[in-house]
């Protein structure tokens, strides 16, 4: 009789013990494979977003635009933002560039007497089309699809980190 109770006794200190281990490890796991997983299971939907109006920027001006990232979330407050560089060459057409750096991703400024896109984090510089003039970047300037609606100008965004849509 009393070797069933130290075995009972046992059996329920053991399952106590591994319930007890599962439950640190179960919140510990969760934000874990949240963190692995989230991206995956996030919408990557792509969106037109109005950035300026057709009499605000003129031809050969080149000016930064800010607008709202596709998908925030609700806690992202102002990180939620996001910009492009926005080149008018002539009446109806335009181009775009993320503001980001190739390289690292650091905020290029725009340099409008020499028309050049500068990154101030490695040097890297960029020709006013986007291409990379020098320095460290692999590759140009992320380029934006840009479309004329009505009397706004639009930009075909995407959630941030800003995937290349042309190349």
């Amino acid at each position: 009789m009393k070797e069933q109770i130290d075995e009972s006794r046992r059996k329920f200190l053991i399952r106590l013990s591994i319930i007890m281990g599962a439950i640190p490890a179960a919140l510990v796991a969760v934000p874990i494979l949240g963190a692995l997983f989230g991206p995956l299971l996030q919408r990557q939907k792509q969106e037109w977003r109005r950035v300026a109006g057709l009499d605000e920027i003129r031809i050969g001006d080149t000016k930064l635009v800010t607008y709202m990232d596709d998908n925030p979330l609700p806690w992202a407050g102002v990180t939620a933002k996001s910009a492009a560089w926005l080149r008018r060459i002539s009446q109806d057409k335009f181009e775009a560039f993320a503001a980001n750096c190739s390289h690292l991703g650091c905020p290029v400024r725009w340099e409008a007497k020499a028309e050049l896109f500068m990154c101030p984090c490695h040097g890297g510089v960029y020709n006013k089309d986007g291409t990379v003039a020098s320095g460290p970047p692999p590759r140009a300037l992320t380029k934006l699809q840009v479309r004329i609606n009505n009397k706004d100008i639009e930009i075909m965004t995407a959630p941030i980190p800003i995937t290349p849509m042309s190349a």
